[in-house]
């Protein structure tokens, strides 16, 4: 069987930018994986996609003119079944042969073969391999019904009476196996080798492909596309860092938009363009935003972070004189950032105090009442969590900056922007004379908005951020809304990691459970047992942000298990656990550890944590009780001081003991007084070791 490379494409009206890339690779991926089901392609052919606004395409290399022959080995029934005392082919057997395509000339050859307890028939056959034409057929067809389509497209074909289904109309189809044309049809098309290229600066339409190979290199010579995504995206990032950098600038950082602009043009040439400077004066936050979402611009920054008047734009000609196309877009965006002003300025004329009695009437959820009622709530949240700081100053401002963080919902610019509630508050917080603190808490009380972002910068910042995210989970797992699966509609698990990484980051010395409590009290009606799911919400969270962290699921799972409810303390327990684990006698101190807890579970008389010393009998009892007087009160110590890695390496000098212990004491004694007492001794070992984290979890 002969291998050649294979190019397949389909060129249609333009896609959908925000899903070109995903199309691109999955229609590439799922047309391999066909092929290579079918025996015409093999684990090791190299796949290329391609994907620009008008084509979605694939390479494959060596790929078979037809597959293989392969043998198979249909079962068909039982020997009672398909044959007579005689051998003689009974109904059944011959009506199952007619639907493989056999009649009763094979009975002679079928196998007899065990099957469990009882003899079965096997019809051996041979399946001839699939020619190219038909499983390239089979894999088009399956790669187009799998694509990750945002919308379906109904259009009408050119004989003017069928009609197919497709992301967008489709007018061409490519399909070459090496130089030769693969008789494959698909959306009403049939395949050939001629596509196209740029609307306005290809050197030639119809391109016409030579082979699989010259894909690429005739569209971008004769077609003036660049049929990669990965290509363009990466002659984009040169570009605009090679326009940015003579002037000592650099262009905002943002993947998404880099994306969304590589799917929208096939050429792409950066040219620099700039706006009146006076616009400088409405705050940065904006004047990106509406240029990155309304243009596909992208900002210039000065080296401090500072936005410039300059920008960025891809366009999608390269004429030999682009000020037209300049100043085309210095055109377009002068409106746009005129309403950014226009709603600065009369945003402003209003104090954002006077705003804060219209948030009774918007609804925040029809459950949950108003935004003015959770105002309320998160101000009782915050007031509670500085009081249990010890801070009555701080409670203070936290309260007037929790009653004024939702204000911004009822400005003009954040009615345009949702993107810049809490940014805009801060900003209009400033200019009514707040102070730097209250305005700093009102624009960071949303953060962390996303899995590394960084935290408030006060206090006052840290204490609303906290009372807003705890005042949503107990809100909403109060009404039943918990996330299931992969659904998050209210962004719960952001908001859990939010309070993890706020308790933990910023070492708050406040416990946990209270915190919770102090959120359902918010509330007027009670949920006792939604305070408990949250709770195990926010454990199930911390587990997977500390294995991010770079902590193993045994030192996870140690401290987790011991349910500290300080968890700014967390990470010098995990650290704690880590010294622990590497000392010679860890091994041996978890595994006694796990073998006490065991034994503690399974006892079937009562019994508590103290000991009587008068009733120790064995030498080995005796010794254990006097290690653990010694060793007890000095782990104690550490850990109260918040040593938890000295607290732990004072266990050390009980492994002997231990051991001891468990080879010579018969714990499980018939005299129940000396039972109670042995397990009073395994009950206070359990519990001074545990007091950091749950030593038998390191057990191997």
């Amino acid at each position: 069987m002969s291998h050649k490379n294979l190019l397949v494409e389909l060129f249609v009206e333009e896609l959908p930018p925000k899903a070109l890339k995903k199309l691109g690779e999955a229609f590439a991926a799922t047309l391999a994986e066909g092929l290579k089901a079918q025996g015409l392609a093999s684990e090791y052919s190299a796949v290329t996609a391609f994907a620009s606004p008008r084509r979605l395409a694939a390479h494959v290399s060596a790929v078979r003119t037809q597959a293989d022959d392969r043998a198979l080995s249909q079962k068909l029934m039982p020997v009672s079944v398909g044959l007579t005392a005689d051998g003689q082919p009974t109904p059944a057997l011959l009506k199952k042969l007619a639907s493989q395509g056999a009649d009763a000339s094979v009975v002679p050859r079928l196998e007899r073969r065990m099957d469990g307890k009882a003899e079965a028939l096997f019809f051996d056959s041979v399946a001839q391999g699939a020619t190219l034409a038909e499983g390239l057929q089979a894999a088009l067809a399956d790669a187009i019904a799998k694509l990750p389509i945002p919308k379906v497209m109904r259009y009408q074909l050119d004989d003017g009476w069928s009609s197919v289904d497709f992301v967008r109309p489709a007018h061409g189809l490519v399909a070459l196996h090496g130089a030769d044309v693969v008789p494959v049809r698909v959306l009403g098309l049939a395949a050939g080798r001629e596509t196209h290229g740029h609307r306005f600066e290809a050197a030639m339409d119809p391109v016409v492909l030579r082979d699989a190979d010259h894909y690429a290199q005739q569209l971008e010579e004769q077609g003036a596309v660049t049929a990669s995504f990965a290509a363009r995206h990466g002659e984009i990032v040169r570009q605009l860092h090679a326009a940015a950098a003579p002037l000592g600038l650099a262009p905002v950082a943002d993947d998404a938009l880099l994306d969304e602009v590589t799917a929208l043009v096939e050429r792409p040439n950066v040219l620099l363009c700039q706006f009146e400077p006076e616009f400088l004066a409405v705050p940065q936050e904006c004047l990106i935003l509406t240029m990155k979402a309304n243009q596909k611009y992208f900002p210039l920054l000065d080296a401090a972070g500072r936005l410039t008047n300059k920008f960025l734009v891809v366009s999608n000609i390269r004429p030999d004189d682009p000020s037209r196309v300049i100043g085309g877009n210095e055109r377009v965006v002068r409106p746009r950032l005129a309403d950014a002003k226009f709603f600065f300025d009369q945003d402003r004329k209003k104090p954002l105090a006077s705003r804060v009695a219209g948030l009774a009437k918007v609804v925040y959820h029809n459950k949950l009442g108003t935004q003015g009622e959770r105002v309320e709530r998160v101000r009782a949240i915050a007031k509670a969590i500085a009081e249990r700081l010890g801070d009555a100053a701080l409670a203070a401002r936290a309260d007037q900056a929790a009653q004024l963080a939702k204000a911004d919902l009822l400005t003009d610019m954040v009615g345009e922007f949702p993107e810049l509630q809490g940014i805009m508050g801060g900003y209009y917080a400033k200019h009514d004379g707040l102070p730097d603190e209250v305005a700093f808490a009102i624009e960071d009380h949303y953060k962390p908005r996303f899995a590394g972002d960084e935290l408030p910068r006060s206090a006052t910042g840290v204490v609303v951020a906290l009372a807003d995210k705890l005042e949503t989970l107990a809100g909403l797992f109060g009404i039943g809304q918990v996330p299931t699966g992969d659904k998050d509609p209210f962004a719960l698990r952001r908001h859990a990691l939010g309070v993890i990484r706020l308790l933990i980051e910023r070492e708050l010395p406040i416990e946990l459970p209270p915190l919770i409590g102090d959120a359902f009290k918010a509330f007027p009606a009670t949920h006792g047992q939604a305070q408990a799911e949250v709770g195990f919400f926010l454990r199930e969270r911390l587990t997977g942000y500390l294995r991010e962290a770079g902590y193993s699921a045994q030192e996870v799972e140690a401290v987790v298990e011991a349910r500290p409810e300080r968890w700014a303390e967390v990470p010098r327990r995990l650290a704690a656990v880590r010294a622990f684990a590497a000392l010679p006698e860890a091994a041996s101190l978890a595994a006694a550890n796990k073998r006490v807890g065991n034994i503690l579970k399974k006892s079937d008389i009562g019994f508590e944590a103290v000991v009587n010393r008068e009733l120790f009998k064995e030498p080995a009892e005796a010794a254990l009780g006097a290690a653990l007087s010694a060793v007890k009160p000095q782990a104690d110590d550490a850990f109260d001081r918040g040593d938890y890695t000295a607290s732990l390496q004072a266990l050390a000098a009980l492994k002997a003991p231990v051991d001891d212990f468990f080879d010579a004491v018969m714990v499980n004694t018939d005299d129940p007084t000396l039972r109670a007492n042995r397990l009073g001794l395994l009950a206070t070992l359990h519990a001074a070791m545990n007091r950091v984290a749950d030593l038998s979890k390191l057990a191997a």
